[in-house]
């Protein structure tokens, strides 16, 4: 078994960083757009007149990074060939997004907004993976150049995590479908021209059937932002929406009708190891900052470094890191290889593990540097509130380890009890 990362991979990390400090880095600190960096004035990104959005000129400039990313080639880099891609593995986009997130916060990388130089479009993968050739022919190229968003409107608000128990339903008219429902966190839909809501169109509460994905217009009649809640980290595009008798018509379903949930779970794992890998860079960030600062600093006489109150902490999360690193790759290899759903199990383990991490080492360098870590003078305040999100939104801790606990001790296995299956998503 051979673990180093292939040459072309390796390679193509250097190709960024060069990318990162002709093109992005000078973009940053250009026109005073390091206010959006310095943490001391994140507050620019807000747009507090307008429920917390991002604001319009934060937006416009993670629009030329993307811009320039793509005339570059590195945007596109998970997608096909033939849709301007390079045909990028989970393996790579794992290693790659580690790589950014590793380098701190910044216009390569900002997961706030999950923005990235090289992008993790779940969207555009999920519509060439379920979309029919019609939705293709309207949406890929778009998608693909990151002109157009899709929102995704899973979360309800009287069942979290339970995607299973859906109260959102729509019945079908002819040829059209009534949809009736509440979301709630449903994230970008300021931004989306389409908002994929789920909705149950057969069976019963808990049934992991009839479940139906339908590409929604938010600017139906019908479609109404109730709110943009407020969070641990601004700006927020997180909305609670309501659906009252939205018509869409047949052809909006995406995938096949009552099969939705399996969107849902593929939608999870291509995203939670990407986001796990980010999480596992920024981790390692807080780390190596730590130690580097540790080495400098010299109170009562000796360097912090000498004091095994600061080396052992430091020592459990750069062990930690390297062991899930191992588990992110192997887990991300085992998707290239059997599929998305192969390592459903491992994808868990993954995810809470590395959103666990990334709150620990934050928290670890904010007592290294002492006061300075506290304040907004240094990142890691940021990273804690940011990353502190992950380990509710992509599924909480305590869903993640039911998911790895159903396939422990056999409740995903054929013959689960009625609903067990669907609800550890």
């Amino acid at each position: 078994m051979d673990f180093a990362l292939p040459e072309a991979l390796t390679d193509y990390l250097s190709e960024l960083d060069t990318f990162i400090d002709e093109e992005i880095r000078p973009l940053q600190e250009a026109d005073d757009n390091i206010r959006f960096f310095d943490h001391r004035r994140e507050d620019a990104r807000t747009d507090w007149d307008r429920g917390g959005l991002p604001s319009a000129d934060w937006e416009d400039l993670l629009r030329e990074a993307r811009r320039r990313a793509d005339a570059a080639g590195h945007f596109r880099y998970p997608f096909p060939a033939e849709f301007g891609g390079r045909d990028g593995s989970n393996l790579s986009m794992a290693v790659i997004r580690e790589h950014l997130a590793a380098k701190g916060l910044g216009l390569h990388c900002d997961l706030q907004n999950e923005h990235s130089i090289v992008g993790n479009n779940i969207g555009l993968l999920l519509m060439l993976e379920y979309g029919s050739p019609e939705q293709r022919d309207e949406w890929v190229e778009a998608l693909a150049a990151g002109e157009r968003f899709f929102a995704f409107g899973i979360t309800e608000p009287e069942h979290g995590s339970d995607a299973t128990h859906m109260e959102t339903t729509a019945v079908r008219d002819g040829d059209t479908w009534v949809i009736t429902g509440e979301k709630t966190w449903n994230t970008g839909i300021h931004a989306a021209h389409r908002d994929i809501i789920f909705a149950r169109t057969s069976g019963g509460a808990g049934d992991a059937q009839g479940i139906t994905a339908f590409l929604v217009d938010p600017q139906s009649e019908g479609f109404t932002v109730e709110e943009y809640l407020w969070t641990f980290n601004m700006p927020t595009d997180h909305a609670h929406i309501s659906l009252r008798d939205v018509r869409v018509a047949h052809s909006a379903i995406m995938g096949e009708e009552g099969r939705g949930l399996q969107i849902v779970q593929h939608f999870f794992n291509e995203n939670r190891i990407r986001q796990a890998a980010s999480s596992l860079g920024a981790a390692q960030y807080c780390i190596d900052r730590s130690v580097a600062y540790a080495n400098e600093r010299s109170p009562f006489g000796k360097k912090l470094s000498t004091n095994q109150a600061i080396q052992f902490p430091l020592v459990e999360l750069h062990t930690r890191a390297a062991m899930l690193r191992a588990l992110v790759r192997e887990t991300a290899w085992k998707m290239d290889t059997y599929g998305p759903f192969a390592a459903s199990q491992e994808v868990s383990m993954c995810n809470y593990q590395a959103n666990r991490l990334c709150c620990d080492a934050a928290d670890q360098a904010m007592q290294v540097f002492g006061g300075r870590g506290y304040s907004r003078h240094e990142p890691f305040e940021h990273i804690y509130r940011h990353h502190r999100r992950y380990r509710i939104t992509e599924g909480a801790d305590e869903i993640q380890m039911r998911r790895v606990a159903g396939y422990l001790f056999g409740f995903m296995a054929a013959g689960a009890p009625k609903g067990v299956r669907g609800q550890a998503v």
